[in-house]
């Protein structure tokens, strides 16, 4: 029996079944490339669901996670705090868009930082609307889940949803919601649904993760700023996925030229270490009352110094042009092979930075979803030595995230394997 087979059986018998895994069990990495269980080579285009912006196991970081090792693994920064977690928010309160006074919080996760995102913006505001947008992702726990645009597997099964959470269609042209449409039907929402003197805070994903690497149009964004700003409600920017350098820019934000006065951000922040943060204005974050916001691993000292160096990594590279660069070429080349003779099924090629998707329909004029053509270019290219991950509300479009620290020769690597696994896909779904 190969080492993989035997994981499956024992994760089969050990694992909730509730957790979502592929047949991927890793063994090592480095940059953009990883191996298995059984020795496999694979080139990573998935970077942890885009956490390893630097890629595997970068140098510097491990360099700094081993220095700060040697001093203490764990305080709880409640208890006996430290210079490094201070110097991190020093350093995102200046990197965030915005020409105001800003402050900080550490947590662990992007659910976390979202939560306590809204906890700011209703003790800022003594109000407890919240709107967010179809096809929007904002984590597992009950007011993540609430706040999420897409049902199946996110809310499905688990009951009642928090009160006073809203939804407004997320621009998106290519499925006939124009910029407009999204916007009137937000004019509605605060006509039929909720006082907009009651609403606390609108949060957005600039570019949708989870529902399909869709783009907010920018003048969307501006837009959105001036309406928040003329109810007095609070603009949260959920950078979690599309943030640290990802888009082209630190922030995806910095595209509109718009600064929210609170941005969420975790994945790619610590390169590997489980640390997310909320940063924004500082009479908003400083609203809860003290012992209010915080956690017993909130800020971990290992997370942060891999923060403090994944900050280092990205200005030092260069990675934020980086990867403007490989989504050039990425993007560039999926347009290319979606204008051949029996592309047909790719219907729609997207993309900000080095973060890109492309859709998958039965028919490009009603944009059917293929859902199982899907499925089976993301099998084919795991065969191939690929990773790459699906998304979206109708689990039809791949999304590819390579390491921004990935060579040009290993793009085009796995650009041959991916167009292969295309080709492979097609033929076998139509038989």
């Amino acid at each position: 029996m190969s080492n993989i087979a035997n994981l499956k059986i024992r994760r089969e018998k050990a694992v909730a079944s509730g957790v979502s895994t592929r047949g991927i069990y890793a063994e090592r990495a480095q940059d953009s490339e990883l191996w298995d269980a059984d020795g496999k080579r694979y080139i990573d285009f998935a970077a942890g669901i885009a956490v390893n912006n630097a890629g595997h196991r970068h140098p510097k970081l491990m360099a700094a996670v081993a220095e700060q090792c040697e001093a203490f693994t764990h305080t709880c920064f409640h208890v006996a705090p430290y210079e490094s977690y201070i110097r991190l928010a020093e350093r995102l309160n200046s990197a965030t868009p915005g020409d105001f006074a800003k402050k900080t919080m550490l947590v662990t996760t992007g659910a976390e930082a979202v939560e306590n995102a809204i906890k700011m913006a209703r003790a800022y505001t003594g109000r407890s609307g919240v709107i967010a947008f179809s096809g929007g992702f904002h984590g597992r726990t009950l007011m993540g889940m609430a706040l999420c645009g897409k049902v199946t597997p996110y809310k499905k099964a688990f009951g009642a949803m928090p009160p006073e959470i809203y939804h407004a269609a997320f621009p998106n042209t290519y499925h006939g919601v124009t910029p407009e449409m999204s916007l009137a039907q937000l004019d509605l929402l605060f006509k039929s649904s909720i006082d907009p003197e009651r609403v606390a805070a609108i949060i957005i994903e600039p570019v949708q993760g989870e529902g399909g690497f869709n783009i907010a149009d920018f003048d969307f964004l501006r837009k959105l700023r001036q309406i928040a700003d003329d109810h007095g409600i609070l603009l949260i920017a959920d950078e979690v996925q599309s943030g640290m350098g990802r888009t082209g820019k630190l922030f995806a934000f910095e595209h509109a030229d718009v600064a929210a006065d609170l941005v969420t951000m975790a994945k790619g922040l610590a390169g590997g270490f489980p640390l997310s943060a909320v940063t924004g204005r500082a009479e908003v974050v400083d609203a809860p009352p003290v012992g209010g916001i915080g956690g017993t691993y909130a800020g971990n000292p290992l997370a942060v110094a891999a923060a403090n160096a994944m900050l280092d990594i990205i200005e030092e590279e260069g990675l934020c042009a980086r990867a403007t660069d490989i989504g050039q070429k990425v993007m560039g080349r999926l347009k290319a092979i979606s204008e051949r003779q029996g592309m047909e099924p790719i219907g729609d090629v997207r993309g900000l930075g080095a973060m890109i998707a492309f859709e998958l329909v039965t028919d490009r004029k009603t944009c059917e979803p293929d859902a199982a053509l899907t499925k089976a270019i993301v099998a084919q290219a795991e065969e191939r030595g690929l990773i790459i991950l699906p998304c979206g509300t109708r689990s039809n479009v791949i999304r590819l995230l390579p390491p921004l620290t990935t060579s040009g020769a290993l793009v085009d690597e796995a650009l041959d394997v991916l167009e292969t696994s295309i080709e492979a896909a097609i033929t076998e779904t139509s038989r």
